[in-house]
């Protein structure tokens, strides 16, 4: 599958958005990959950088999948929305809105075994109710996105456990949780392990 038809190159849809962006910032990884995680919106480092989840949250996320033996590479990694919000704000219900169709558009694309969520806001966007993370994390749920059934995998967002070492435990029970349910299927990806 090729990414560039998946990738946003321009998008006005939202003013705030554009406004606060430097780039629109698309996922990156596996375009075949079994774990999609999906986190909330580009931050400071991703807006600058192009990619998402770099910097602090960014290195617990990479670290945590070395520790699994997955690289980055092996994995999809994206945001719900693909512009940073102003002052790293949340972004907003019509935000969601707006960046839903290029978020169902990837997920279709990738096609992955799990749909990983990391944090509040897209766990809640996906599944599509009030969501406790912290009580959820590690639980598998089942979801419809664009029509088609999804396996979604609650997951506190990796900066959690930067300014909560409690959840550090949490974390690492629902990454353990996620790639034991791709180890379990016939997971065509290659794993670190293996060589």
């Amino acid at each position: 599958m090729d990414t560039d038809a998946i990738e946003v190159r321009d998008c006005t849809r939202c003013s705030a958005l554009c406004e606060s962006r430097s780039r629109i910032v698309n996922g990156v990884g596996a375009a075949d990959a079994d774990l999609l995680f999906v986190g909330e919106a580009p931050g400071e480092n991703e807006d600058a950088e192009g990619e998402p989840f770099v910097g602090r949250s960014g290195d617990v996320l990479t670290d945590a999948l070395r520790d699994r033996g997955l690289a980055r590479r092996d994995v999809r990694i994206t945001n719900c929305v693909r512009c940073r919000p102003p002052e790293n704000r949340d972004p907003t219900t019509e935000e969601l809105a707006n960046c839903r169709a290029y978020l169902e558009r990837e997920i279709d694309a990738v096609d992955p075994e799990v749909v990983v969520t990391l944090g509040k806001v897209p766990s809640e966007h996906l599944l599509e109710r009030s969501v406790a993370v912290t009580n959820e994390a590690g639980t598998l749920h089942d979801a419809r996105i664009a029509g088609t059934a999804r396996r979604v995998l609650v997951c506190v967002h990796p900066a959690a456990t930067l300014y909560d070492p409690s959840q550090r435990e949490t974390f690492a029970d629902a990454l353990d949780e996620a790639v034991s349910l791709i180890d379990d299927g016939e997971s065509g990806q290659s794993r670190l392990g293996d060589f």
